[in-house]
């Protein structure tokens, strides 16, 4: 009875949604620390957290007390309201974006018709809150480090685009529901494996880490916007860093892989409800492990080969998807064509980016070997 009440009260219901993200969100971020922190020690032959609770699975639980009670300090030359707004500003579209998200076909805050373009649109506006840190912090390795973030997120943030335009294209829809139903029997990846690298590659810069960590470079700006940051608003920022995470592992595993049809409906069109959750589970899973393999595998790129690579050769690449996608829709031709031309595409962005990557001749350890030798 409660229940029919909430759904037939707009107020109500908002609120009981918006209680499920604050809840859900750090619980999730909790876990997900733990589980980053085993996966790296296991890659790196090490154990990971196992002080804390069994196989240190408190962890998380412990850090977050300790984020919660520890002082929280302002530079005595700060500018107080861009300082303290700025952790809101970066964590609140976050939250926002997770409205929009369908994890299976009847479990959702919101079915937007136009969802794909709200969650572009919102997610965009964390890049204010790290210039509004960085600037706010009054210490020029904040600065240095919010202006880096500013310029990176902005610039990958184009090819990030246009990576999930060329699927809106094919699928004639920016309704995230409808993109997923379009993959009954194949998903996405299929045809266009171009723009899924250049969605991978951006969504790595967009969560500014390895190797495109520079905003936060230890080494360089000493943690980046954040470094005058501590307690619960440097904690504000790792929620949101995880939050984003897990967003857009998501989107890449509705628009891409299928989502929580794909391959259950090739062989059932009504697919129970537990096999999408698994699904979905399994799929965004697999992009948080690559997520976090690429953090414990990959060296920093320099700050100019990280912007000559994307507006050299990951924009471009983004223009030729798009352009192969319109000639496909314009002249009516079958998907199936998609396979080749994509593909082949991709296979060419990947010889160039390993073409640029010898040509560097950057030492990496000594010897005559270089970067390149090793790929």
């Amino acid at each position: 009875m409660s229940l029919v009440l909430i759904s037939h009260n707009p107020w109500l219901e908002s609120l009981a949604r918006l209680a499920i993200i604050a809840l859900l969100v750090p619980v999730t971020v909790i876990i997900l620390t733990w589980v980053e922190r085993k996966v790296i020690g296991r890659l790196q032959m090490r154990l990971g957290p196992m002080r804390v609770g069994p196989y240190g699975t408190l962890q998380g639980v412990a850090d977050t007390i300790k984020l919660l009670t520890k002082e929280d300090v302002r530079p005595q030359t700060a500018d107080r309201w861009v300082f303290e707004l700025a952790p809101f500003v970066i964590v609140v579209p976050v939250f926002m974006a997770v409205v929009a998200i369908p994890f299976t076909a009847d479990l959702f805050i919101k079915n937007l018709t136009l969802g794909l373009f709200y969650f572009v649109a919102v997610s965009g506006l964390s890049i204010v809150g790290f210039v509004m840190a960085g600037w706010g912090s009054d210490n020029k390795y904040a600065l240095l480090g919010g202006v880096r973030a500013a310029a990176q997120l902005i610039s990958y943030e184009i090819p990030l685009v246009m990576a999930i335009l060329a699927v809106a294209m094919l699928s004639q829809s920016l309704n995230l529901a409808v993109i997923v139903g379009a993959q009954e029997d194949t998903p996405n990846i299929a045809y266009q494996s171009l723009a899924f690298i250049i969605f991978a590659i951006a969504g790595l810069a967009e969560l500014y880490r390895q190797p495109f960590d520079i905003p936060v470079a230890e080494s360089e700006v000493v943690g980046g916007p954040f470094v005058e940051y501590s307690g619960i608003r440097w904690s504000m920022f790792q929620l949101g860093e995880f939050v984003n995470l897990v967003l857009i592992s998501i989107l890449g595993s509705l628009i891409f892989l299928g989502g929580w049809q794909w391959p259950w409906s090739v062989f059932d069109a009504s697919v129970p409800v537990a096999a999408q959750v698994a699904m979905m589970a399994v799929k965004t899973g697999t992009f948080i492990f690559f997520f976090m393999w690429m953090r414990a595998s990959l060296p920093r790129l320099r700050i100019d080969q990280m912007m000559s690579f994307c507006w050299q050769l990951l924009l471009p690449f983004a223009f030729l998807q798009i352009i192969i996608n319109g000639l496909v829709l314009v002249y009516d031709w079958p998907n199936e064509i998609l396979i080749p031309l994509s593909g082949a595409a991709a296979a060419g962005a990947v010889y160039l980016t390993y073409r640029a990557a010898r040509a560097t001749g950057v030492r990496y350890q000594p010897g005559y070997q270089t970067v390149g030798s090793v790929l």
